[in-house]
């Protein structure tokens, strides 16, 4: 279980305070996938960051109950002068799982052949976006945190094969997708929420916040 209590973010831009989060409440149940419709400024990945602990309300409190994810594509904890190789086989150790599975899930499920044995910092930005997406993948989580939905990969195996896994996660695990984009959502969520003004809508059905999310983006 994931659970916001009177959590309220904001940030000064140099000429106002931008309101991320105004004492909002909610609580994610394991079992109950989410997804989160955010227009473009609004603070989307401030929210995810908060939900993975890299970033602290300023009031508030944050109860994580279960194993929750870093976000998807964050790069935290990889060491760019260390090979992918090198890479998955020490967040294997920080996160007690086996190195040598570890490795080996997420050079299959990258498909970077050679490279995988190459600096990260050789890495251009889809090649990093595939490790970090298959890293994320091999490590075990009671909750996966999904930032603007898949990686923008051009490798058309590499999304049939991650888009797969992620599907048959949703039987065993929860998942947390936000984005712009409803259709984003359509695969993995099953209730939603729309992030407007610095408060948290919450709905049983996409469909739902869909109307409420035209309604203010496109009224």
């Amino acid at each position: 279980m994931l659970e916001f209590v009177n959590v309220s973010k904001s940030f000064w831009t140099g000429k106002q305070r931008k309101v991320i989060l105004d004492r909002v409440s909610f609580r994610v149940e394991l079992g109950n996938s989410l997804g989160i419709l955010a227009p473009n400024g609004t603070g989307k990945t401030t929210l995810i960051n908060m939900m993975a602990g890299l970033e602290k309300p300023d009031e508030g409190e944050i109860h994580r109950k279960c194993r929750i994810s870093f976000p998807l594509g964050f790069m935290g904890g990889v060491v760019n002068r260390h090979s992918a190789v090198e890479n998955s086989r020490y967040i294997a150790r920080l996160y007690g799982l086996d190195p040598d599975y570890v490795e080996a899930f997420c050079r299959w499920l990258c498909g970077l052949e050679e490279y995988f044995d190459q600096p990260l910092g050789t890495y251009s930005t889809g090649m990093r976006t595939r490790f970090t997406f298959a890293l994320m993948l091999a490590l075990d989580f009671d909750i996966y945190l999904i930032d603007e939905g898949m990686p923008a990969s051009t490798d058309v195996e590499f999304n049939r094969k991650a888009g797969e896994i992620l599907r048959e996660r949703l039987r065993t695990t929860t998942i947390i997708i936000v984005s712009h984009q409803p259709e984003v959502l359509e695969k993995f969520a099953r209730s939603a929420a729309v992030l407007l003004d610095g408060q948290l809508y919450m709905f049983d059905t996409l469909e739902e916040a869909k109307q409420l999310y035209d309604y203010q983006t496109q009224g």
